[in-house]
């Protein structure tokens, strides 16, 4: 090393000496006949050494993905010469634990697809990047972008992430059971939902009103906003006389009770359920899904005719929940430039049309304007309708936790450990504290 600092301070001594030696010389001195000498070939700019970005995701694997990885990451890589993405899919009951574990082992992804609800949690822990002071042109995607599914990335003064993609759940019917069972019209409120599973019963033990997944959230939500209740107070700052108020305490009797009466799945408990096929091969009258669903179901059951319409409304109207990914950037990323490039290919319009044609539903303002409005799925239009009185699970730093116990509460309440208002009661007993 030191060879190598002496041999750098006696060059730059040489470069110096020959420098004022030619400022010295007049400049009348020069022969005036010399041919004037030839301009130096002007060196290419060395290429940026090749990086390769890890992008994980939790898009589904029928339509999706396929898409992301043969479209849309190729003409990133095209537009963007020396930067390889790799998508990695990661099944959502996965997402996070994987995550945790890889932040602790140093070994983040640089760029991550992140439920909405996540944001918050993770800026909290100080994992993600602020784009505000990393991406150079985040005040221009800042101003493209919706502003609802933007403020999911807000938090503490800072844009922790940008808004991807937005979703809701809206209610689809299988249409030759609903003929089947003499069910003139789609239910839109809870009383007509409740005679259209009476009629679907009746078809048989083996079929079922309606499926869902488990009592998380994403699940209950829809039902609890609808028959008036809540999760927490209108700051998020408590759970008592909200989440084990009368109001939630009736959503959560009226599952129950569906559950009891065979009008509901049992894998609504947690044991699985395939509601997508039972739906297809006619066993499930009824699901709430959102707009990935119509592309994604035509490849599986191309065949099979339903509908769509809005969730039913009980005392607090039509209610569903808002959904949706941001796209973040984490902090244990050392590619953090071609990550931005990345995140801001993933919010051009160009990408976020293509993206639509599989069912995301773009955050742009441009995209539903004009004739790109006119470019959009078609069923894109009840999906919007459903949006105007959707909400947002509680955007708290400990989502997580506290939606672990509201899955605890409703699995306890429906499979009869405890009754609705003790399960209730209970739940509200840890909740309260990390909402603080």
């Amino acid at each position: 090393m030191k060879t190598k600092v002496t041999f750098i301070v006696f060059s730059v001594l040489v470069a110096m000496s020959m420098l004022l030696t030619a400022c010295a010389a007049p400049a009348a001195e020069a022969p005036a006949a010399e041919a004037p000498a030839a301009e130096a070939p002007v060196a290419a700019a060395p290429a940026a050494e090749p990086v390769t970005i890890t992008f994980w995701h939790g898009y589904n694997a029928d339509t999706e993905t396929p898409f992301l990885e043969n479209t849309i990451i190729p003409a990133f890589e095209a537009a963007n010469p020396g930067i390889t993405v790799e998508a990695v899919a990661v099944p959502y009951d996965q997402f996070h634990q994987k995550l945790v574990t890889a932040m602790a082992g140093g070994t983040a992804p640089d760029v991550a697809r992140l439920d909405i609800i996540w944001v918050p949690e993770f800026a909290n822990m100080g994992a993600l990047a602020d784009l505000g002071q990393t991406m150079p042109d985040f005040a221009a995607i800042q101003e493209a972008v919706f502003p609802g599914p933007l403020s999911t990335n807000f938090f503490k003064g800072s844009y922790y992430g940008l808004p991807l993609d937005t979703n809701t759940r809206v209610l689809a019917y299988n249409q030759a059971m609903f003929d089947a069972a003499g069910i003139a019209s789609v239910p839109t409120t809870i009383d007509e939902f409740t005679a259209a599973c009476e009629k679907i019963k009746a078809l048989g033990e083996d079929k079922y009103c309606f499926a869902d997944g488990g009592t998380y959230a994403w699940a209950v939500d829809p039902w609890i906003w609808s028959f008036g209740g809540d999760m927490t107070n209108a700051d998020y700052t408590s759970s008592t006389g909200a989440f084990n108020g009368a109001d939630t305490a009736a959503a959560y009797q009226y599952l129950k009770d569906g559950v009891d009466k065979g009008y509901i799945h049992p894998g609504i408990l947690g044991g699985g359920v395939d509601s997508w096929g039972g739906f297809g091969q006619g066993n499930i009258a009824m699901i709430l899904e959102g707009p990935w669903f119509p592309p994604s179901f035509k490849g599986q059951f191309p065949d099979v005719k339903y509908g769509l319409a809005l969730m039913p409304a009980g005392k607090g109207g039509s209610v569903s929940v808002v959904g949706g990914e941001d796209i973040v950037m984490f902090q244990q990323s050392a590619n953090k430039e071609a990550a931005a490039k990345f995140i801001s290919f993933m919010l051009s319009l160009d990408t976020q049309m293509q993206m639509a044609t599989v069912g995301q539903m773009p955050v742009l303002k441009a995209s539903s304007e004009g004739e790109n409005l006119a470019k959009l799925p078609e069923f894109f239009g009840i999906f919007l309708q459903q949006l105007e009185t959707s909400k947002a699970r509680t955007p708290v730093a400990n989502w997580t936790k506290i939606e672990q116990f509201i899955t605890d509460a409703g699995t306890g309440i429906l499979n009869g450990t405890t009754t609705v208002q003790e399960g209730l009661d209970a739940a509200v007993v840890n909740i309260d504290p990390l909402l603080k």
